[in-house]
């Protein structure tokens, strides 16, 4: 009678530990990779983004930074062209915006051709205030909106 008591024990411990593992598994978050050299390689590694603060266009700290992996990429991966486009908030009018987004986005073109990326390589675009991304009447929203966005073509 113990060894069946036991074996019954056993059984239920592995049992559980099985059920256990298999939680364990089916709560992992699934891993996707990107391919090096995509577009989504540069979106997820690299940051297609740089921002400003309010009515400048000179580029901050954390902008360079994004700039620099975004030359050093385009350097490893020289078959993309890119565009930069640039992006102001909802306040001011529609030309003043434009003409902030036309400096922001040329500013990030010269950084990136000091860098030794082809001006050739590089277009760029002014969207002033029409692309909020993401829309809102708020601080929040509008430093995200103050922006320049690197798009592979």
């Amino acid at each position: 009678m113990r060894t069946i008591k036991a074996f019954a024990a056993i059984a239920a411990m592995i049992f559980m530990a099985a059920c256990s593992s298999n939680e364990q598994q089916a709560a992992a978050p699934a891993t996707t990779t990107v391919t090096p050299g995509s577009v989504a390689d540069f979106r997820q590694n690299v940051g297609d983004r740089v921002f400003f603060d309010t009515d400048m266009s000179v580029i901050r700290p954390d902008g360079r930074e994004t700039l620099n992996r975004q030359a050093e990429w385009l350097k490893k991966y020289t078959n993309y062209p890119i565009t930069i486009e640039g992006h102001c908030d909802e306040r001011g009018t529609r030309e003043y915006n434009l003409a902030l987004g036309e400096r922001r986005a040329n500013a990030a073109s010269q950084y990136l051709i000091a860098q030794g990326i082809p001006a050739a390589r590089i277009k760029t675009i002014s969207f002033g205030k029409e692309n909020p991304d993401p829309p809102g009447s708020d601080e929040g929203a509008w430093a995200r909106n103050r922006r320049d966005v690197t798009a592979l073509q």
